[in-house]
């Protein structure tokens, strides 16, 4: 999704070198008028946040996930940082799972936290346990905070000697609040075809977020977040014994935001290591060429990937953008690669 992160550091280049310090409101002003999602380049990574169909939809005990992802280093004074960790179970045909995410923009310390309890139910077509349709819900709680102390505005530039900003000075704005917590709630269903030794196992879901639209604010406005919406598909393409590839592609909107992500992972198997490793291109419209790699070995699915700019800001940047890391922990019984159950999403 084209975020906060995308659009408020295009508009960092618009400014004079002058007023750079003012720059860092603009740095998170857009959230706090229009309100956007940060986005994440390995987005099938944690299965909770991409789709509430996916909880408890694994083969295993239990599921836990970790993500952390800098980006704009190169241009920002403070980088912004996605982190985010998983649990979720199966439990017969349902699934329950817990979610806790935390994103942080800019210089302002504009930070956005979510805790959400999610509930998954499969429901198989076939006797042959192939065709799976999975509902899930979605519900917790979004904090919105921001360091009002930490920025400087336009009523406080001074124009003499090259330009300076006095924090002394009256900033001549008035917020209502600089912190407020609001529901929120998800839901999403997703097809799968699980059977195994087969040469294509094809996938494709379909996820909304901020259903009832909750209103967020900190001058006490109307600025509802609207609803995001996701479509994703793919297919694992079991080539021989030991590679598989894994096409892919989401589509995200969010009020006249959208974006398209196309990937291609190559799985190739050591036999002897019983381990995957994983490589492959992604590409996201208008915004970054991505590269990612990883490792699949047991119970442990490791991957990193780094973002190379591609949009306008990219002279400003050096193409530099966006270093991202995951790591997946499956209790399961053991058994040999390949895993191939439901389709590694």
């Amino acid at each position: 999704m084209k975020n906060i992160k995308d659009k408020t550091s295009t508009n960092k280049f618009r400014f004079q070198k002058g007023i750079g310090k003012a720059v860092l409101l603009f740095l998170f002003l857009p959230s706090l008028v229009f309100g956007q999602d940060f986005h994440l380049s390995q987005y099938d990574a944690p299965p909770l946040f991409l789709n509430p169909a996916m909880t408890g939809m694994f083969d295993g005990h239990y599921r836990v996930h970790a993500q952390y992802r800098t980006q704009w280093a190169a241009v920002a004074s403070k980088p912004f940082t996605t982190s985010g960790i998983s649990f979720d179970m199966p439990v017969k045909k349902f699934g329950v799972g817990l979610q806790i995410m935390n994103d942080r923009a800019g210089a302002g310390a504009y930070n956005v936290a979510s805790v959400l309890l999610s509930v998954g139910y499969d429901v198989v077509f076939d006797k042959e346990n192939s065709h799976h349709l999975a509902l899930g819900v979605q519900g917790g709680i979004r904090q919105t905070s921001f360091d009002v102390g930490k920025l400087t505005f336009a009523n406080q530039y001074i124009g003499d000697n090259g330009g300076s900003f006095n924090s002394a000075l009256s900033s001549g704005e008035t917020f209502s609040n600089t912190s407020l917590t609001v529901s929120d709630f998800n839901a999403g269903a997703l097809y799968y075809y699980a059977k195994e030794g087969v040469r294509l196992n094809p996938f494709i879901g379909f996820s909304a977020f901020h259903l009832t639209e909750p209103n967020e604010s900190f001058i006490g406005a109307n600025n509802k977040l609207p609803m995001k919406y996701y479509v994703h598909a793919g297919t694992k393409i079991n080539v021989n014994e030991k590679v598989q590839l894994l096409p892919k592609v989401l589509y995200m909107n969010q009020l006249n935001s959208q974006e398209i992500t196309v990937s291609v992972l190559i799985h190739y198997y050591l036999k002897d290591a019983d381990t995957y490793l994983i490589l492959g291109p992604t590409f996201r419209s208008k915004d970054a060429a991505i590269l990612e790699a990883g490792i699949k070995k047991g119970r442990y699915i490791a991957r990193v990937s780094y973002d190379f700019n591609t949009s306008t800001l990219k002279t400003a940047s050096s193409s530099h953008g966006g270093f991202e890391i995951s790591l997946t922990y499956t209790a399961r019984k053991n058994k040999p690669n390949p895993l191939a159950n439901c389709p590694r999403l």
